[in-house]
């Protein structure tokens, strides 16, 4: 039993008369979405506390709604529209990131292969600078583009997730690509 279920036991069983199976089939959603969950959250973040707790805000959600559990089409949809409103909704009212960033986020990007530890932390630093041009890029084309490549969704994924159509979610998708190699190219990051 993973730390995700432990604890959601411990929320269901005194809260709610929950059933067995509402109970398993949230266990089960835990299991497999926590880990795409948290990528995405992080990917707006950059905090790993943070991404934790838009994680775990999102399985409470779903406990306040689970008997909407049975109207679900598609669950991985509907929990990256949940964590992403979450992550937004904090980002907004925060309105600044945080200047300092978190060792743990670092020792996560770093990869624990044969690579000299000097290569790896080019490569972080490398990647944070992309993060940063990311971030630089218009607010919907920033979303699609984090959506698609982080969570790899397809485009009929992000359109629900956002709630809009298949084809602005590819036109973002196209002028975030294009943009982002124009800035990449500015700054001197070869692709």
């Amino acid at each position: 039993m993973s730390c995700f279920e432990g604890q959601l036991a411990s929320w269901v069983a005194p809260a709610h008369q929950t059933t067995v199976s509402t109970t398993q089939t949230i266990a089960a959603l835990v299991a497999e979405y926590s880990t795409a969950l948290y990528r995405v959250a992080f990917s707006v973040t950059r905090n790993a506390a943070e991404a934790e707790d838009a994680v775990q805000e999102t399985f409470l959600r779903v406990l306040r709604h689970e008997s909407r559990l049975g109207e679900i089409r598609d669950y991985r949809v509907w929990l990256v529209r949940i964590v992403w409103n979450i992550v937004l909704d904090k980002k907004r009212r925060a309105k600044t990131r945080p200047e300092g960033e978190d060792i743990a986020d670092h020792a996560r990007a770093l990869p624990s292969s044969d690579r000299p530890a000097d290569d790896s932390a080019i490569s972080s630093q490398e990647r944070n600078r992309i993060l940063g041009l990311i971030d630089r890029l218009p607010t919907r084309e920033r979303e699609a583009l984090l959506l698609s490549a982080v969570d790899e969704l397809t485009t009929a994924e992000i359109a629900a997730a956002l709630g809009t159509t298949e084809s602005s979610i590819r036109s973002r998708i196209f002028r975030a690509r294009k943009e982002l190699a124009v800035l990449l190219e500015n700054e001197g990051i070869t692709r």
